[in-house]
């Protein structure tokens, strides 16, 4: 009995075992995964996601040399080939900037990370590049900012980057020591390894759209002007941030960067001398001068450190003309191209002047001064004093005082930071291209501005990130028990469906299926507001970006018709 007890369950034991074991060492295999590209081995994670698909992910992997010593200031240098396999298990530091601890930073931040659900060779993916907002001084493209979960379900390969910040990649003196937009340049070289590179995670390197948010769109717009980046990309995604606003692009930004060194108590009376003061300042002490270069209260002017028209002393450039110009030409890359903004883009720094006396009197009392440095546009010259008569007139009539001016600061904030760089962007490339023009109107419980108490006041800058990205900061992660698993689901399928074809709409997908989105008439400025129930509407914001317009003629006209009553109405 206990003989024949045993031959029955012995081998029963023996197979479980076997099993487990089996399971045991394709788990540890699994959890690192390897792929081998032509610089050499890295070496991922492997994870398992709600949906039961399996995640790999590669994080910090490093695409150009740490740009230190000499390469302070210089431009991006491409990774070279490595010996035995690259450890791509974590996120590396953040590109210099404020932070609590110096040991989350690093100059050697030029890094990326893939997240992909197969590292198939053949598995052929759309693939998306973001580029990370911030204001060209602050944010990365780490895992804890901007989390795969969400976009990673759906059937592509998600690439996310670091580029240099602040002074340390925008610094631009108009001469051949410094002449600028190494930020831009690190992307392009991130982007060149992608399309060399992203065919070994699964990607496919003839199907790349990169995606930017804020300066991120900035930077979208650029590359589709700039000579360095043709051929890197097929569709492009700009999101809250086009660099064919109203503000003048320049050659050089060296009163900048002698602000810059005189807070880091370097000599600003020639130029070799100050660079070589500055390659030798410790990077924590370059990150944490931020708060110094700012103008009106904490984070005015919101965009500082610009890219610049690169004068030619025989570099690679980046950019050769200003943008306007080449997108009213059609000079650009032309790709399809879907863009938008939020419905209340910048309240944060509304919400800021309105709560601080001191800076809500200044602006009231001394409007020509502070409007140009917080709207971005020309500032102390006759011209830039007329402009700031007609914004006030148009948009702030009132004193400026408590919350009853509030919505017409945001109006004023998000036309001139987002809004009008945007509208003239969509109005331009579309006479060439095809474009999907969006508003992004959906408020639920959580957003990166709340007013006036714990409640969200509406849909603001960054608030679609949180359905496109995981930030545990900002935002739980959301399952099919919360009410904002739809606009999840809504949101990354119009993306990456755009990101596969270049058209977002669907008439398979049961989360698109009953929505019909269409491509951007100039006469009509149709766009898709993004709520609970989307609906095409036309002309978003025209009457306010017809004062913008009338401001900031891309050409030169005699037109002194003045706006009608119908048009001054603003919001």
């Amino acid at each position: 009995m206990n003989n024949r007890f045993s031959n029955i369950i012995f081998p029963i034991l023996l197979l479980f075992a076997v099993n487990e074991f089996r399971k045991a060492i394709l788990n540890f295999w699994d959890a690192a995964p390897t792929v081998t590209i032509n610089l050499g081995k890295i070496r991922g994670k492997y994870a398992r996601l709600d949906s039961g698909e399996s995640l790999y992910s590669f994080r910090g992997i490093r695409y150009a040399q740490a740009p230190i010593n000499e390469l302070r200031f210089a431009p991006p240098v491409p990774v070279k080939p490595w010996n035995g396999t690259f450890d791509a298990i974590r996120d590396s530091p953040k590109c210099p900037q404020p932070v609590i601890s110096a040991a989350e930073i690093s100059e050697d931040c030029l890094r990326l990370n893939v997240y992909t659900k197969n590292i198939s060779s053949v598995a052929n993916k759309p693939v998306i590049v973001f580029i990370h907002s911030g204001g060209f001084y602050e944010s990365s493209g780490r895992s804890d900012e901007f989390g795969p979960e969400y976009l990673i379900q759906r059937d592509i390969v998600l690439v996310t980057i670091n580029y240099r910040l602040a002074a340390l990649g925008f610094l631009s003196t108009g001469t051949k020591e410094a002449p600028g937009n190494n930020g831009l340049k690190d992307q392009v070289v991130a982007l060149r390894w992608v399309k060399e590179q992203i065919k070994s995670f699964g990607g496919d390197p003839n199907s790349i759209t990169i995606m930017g948010y804020s300066v991120g769109g900035i930077s979208v717009t650029l590359h589709m002007v700039s000579p360095m980046s043709k051929g890197l990309f097929h569709k492009a995604i700009v999101m809250s941030g086009a660099a064919t606003a109203q503000w003048d692009v320049a050659t050089s930004q060296l009163d900048m960067v002698k602000k810059q060194a005189r807070l880091l108590h370097c000599p600003d009376h020639n130029i070799r001398v100050m660079l070589k003061c500055l390659r030798q300042t410790n990077i924590a002490d370059i990150g944490n001068s931020l708060n110094g270069m700012f103008e009106y209260g904490p984070g005015n002017p919101i965009l500082m450190w610009m890219p610049v028209v690169e004068p030619d002393f025989g570099q690679e450039r980046f950019l050769t003309e200003d943008p306007v110009k080449r997108f009213k030409r059609g000079d650009f890359t032309r790709v399809p191209v879907l863009a938008g903004i939020t419905k209340y883009e910048f309240l944060h720094p509304a919400i800021t002047v309105i709560r601080n006396e001191t800076l809500r009197n200044e602006m009231d009392t001394n409007f020509s001064k502070w409007a140009p440095r917080c709207f971005l546009y020309e500032r102390d010259t006759p011209k830039s004093k007329q402009i700031s008569e007609h914004l006030r007139q148009h948009f702030v009539k009132e004193q400026i005082e408590d919350n009853r001016s509030l919505l017409n600061l945001n109006n004023l904030f998000a036309d001139g930071v987002i809004g009008f760089g945007v509208h003239r962007f969509v109005k331009l490339a579309s006479a060439f291209t095809t474009v999907y023009y969006y508003q992004f109107n959906y408020a639920a419980r959580y957003s990166y501005t709340y007013y006036p108490d714990d409640k969200p006041f509406g849909a603001v800058h960054h608030d679609d990130l949180l359905y496109l990205f995981v930030n545990l900061k900002k935002a739980p992660l959301f399952t099919e028990n919360d009410s904002e698993y739809i606009m999840v689901q809504r949101l990354t399928r119009f993306l990456t469906k755009f990101a596969m074809d270049g058209n977002p709409n669907s008439n398979t997908d049961r989360y698109l299926q009953n929505i019909i989105w269409s491509p951007m008439h100039v006469e009509q400025f149709n766009y898709l507001d993004i709520t609970d129930y989307p609906t095409m509407k036309d002309h978003l914001n025209i009457y306010r970006y017809a004062i913008w317009d009338r401001l900031f003629p891309i050409e030169e006209t005699n037109d002194a018709e003045e706006l009608t009553t119908e048009e001054d109405e603003i919001y």
